[in-house]
């Protein structure tokens, strides 16, 4: 093939066996790192050396170019400032939604455009499929390792140059892949934790640009039961690290965040895990984006997740305007979270869009 395809290699599994399947496909490939984060390690090491370092190593292994490109400053301001401006103002935001729509499908894709790709690849687990002019993103078949809700804010011009090339892989049969082609990423684990930042301590890191703000955990009947360091540090239905000891006249059971009063700095909370407050029948959402570029006609039912790994639920969705939507539930949904996503599908499978969840009700 004579298409020039870029590939966005992380120094992890998934990305290096992308690389390996579309060399094998027959395209000319080359791959670019992207240093999104520039900070560094109580050691004094930098968090994204021993990634490129496997990239490296990977990329020697296929004998394929690689290339560095510093988003740092794209990531900081399409994607951190957001993050931080959510959460002071007591909402969940979702990071790697908007890095994938603002930096890897976007700067990415920019930067790789001019270094002469026809198209970017990604090691993410969804489809692309085309029908005439129109991309269209799918689930990957494998169910465990599906991303297409992170990938809920692609545009048409994005997905007519992307390939998948694990969306139709299960990620044993990845890593199989890896050890046979002898890449040093076989064995290596699966990143977790905040896009480009990693796994750290949640509370000490978002301390690090958020100052503590001490204030009062209360019952849903207003009894006073603990302090919290600041709203922003917790979600709702969160159960670990509420620091709740014996309460007088209270049961055994585990307390749950229900609900955040950010104008009084108080964190309501509750006992139970299915306790009433924690679930909504509906909710609206703001920032409506869809797929194909063209809104169904409302209302529709579909499937929708408001959560990663959630299994789809069904619902009728409303349009108030051209940027927000009212979602219906056939059952209460647990602890949905403004600031979140919520994401539809089509019983095939497919991605239609989505929109940020503003507010709930039970």
């Amino acid at each position: 093939m004579s298409d020039k395809v870029i590939v966005g290699i992380s120094g992890g599994v998934d990305s290096s066996v992308a690389a390996l399947l579309l060399k094998e496909q027959g395209y000319q490939i080359e791959a670019l790192f992207m240093k999104n984060w520039d900070e560094k390690s109580e050691d004094g090491s930098c968090m994204w050396e021993a990634d490129v370092e496997d990239a490296m190593r990977v990329c020697d292994t296929l004998k394929i170019p690689i290339n560095t490109v510093d988003l740092s400053r794209e990531y900081w301001d399409g994607v951190f400032t957001d993050f931080l401006e959510e959460y002071k103002a007591g909402r969940t935001p979702n990071p790697d939604i908007l890095c994938n729509q603002e930096v890897k499908f976007k700067a990415f894709l920019e930067h790789s455009l001019a270094l002469g790709a026809d198209k970017i690849a990604t090691g993410h687990y969804a489809q692309v499929v085309h029908k005439q002019d129109l991309h269209l993103l799918y689930k990957g078949l494998d169910d465990n390792k599906d991303q297409s809700y992170f990938l809920c804010r692609l545009q048409q011009a994005q997905l007519a140059r992307t390939l998948f090339p694990l969306g139709e892989i299960a990620k044993p049969r990845v890593r199989e892949l890896a050890t046979k082609a002898g890449l040093i990423t076989h064995d290596k684990k699966d990143s977790t934790g905040i896009c480009f930042i990693g796994e750290r301590p949640f509370r000490e890191f978002l301390s690090q640009y958020i100052p503590v703000q001490k204030g009062e955990i209360r019952t849903t009947e207003k009894a006073l039961v603990g302090e919290h360091d600041g709203v922003y540090f917790y979600t709702l239905g969160q159960r670990q690290g509420l620091g709740i000891g014996g309460v007088k006249g209270a049961s055994d059971e585990p307390w749950y965040v229900v609900a955040k009063d950010t104008g009084q700095n108080t964190l309501i909370v509750a006992q139970g895990h299915d306790h009433p407050l924690l679930f909504s029948k509906q909710l609206v959402a703001t920032g409506l984006h869809w797929i194909s570029g063209q809104a169904p006609n409302v209302p529709f039912s579909c499937q929708a997740k408001t959560r990663y790994r959630q299994a789809d639920q069904s619902c009728t969705v409303t349009a108030l305007d051209n940027k927000a939507a009212t979602v219906h539930f056939d059952t209460p949904q647990r602890a949905v979270t403004p600031g979140q996503y919520v994401v539809f599908y089509d019983a095939k499978g497919c991605c239609l869009g989505s929109a940020v969840i503003d507010s709930t009700e039970t």
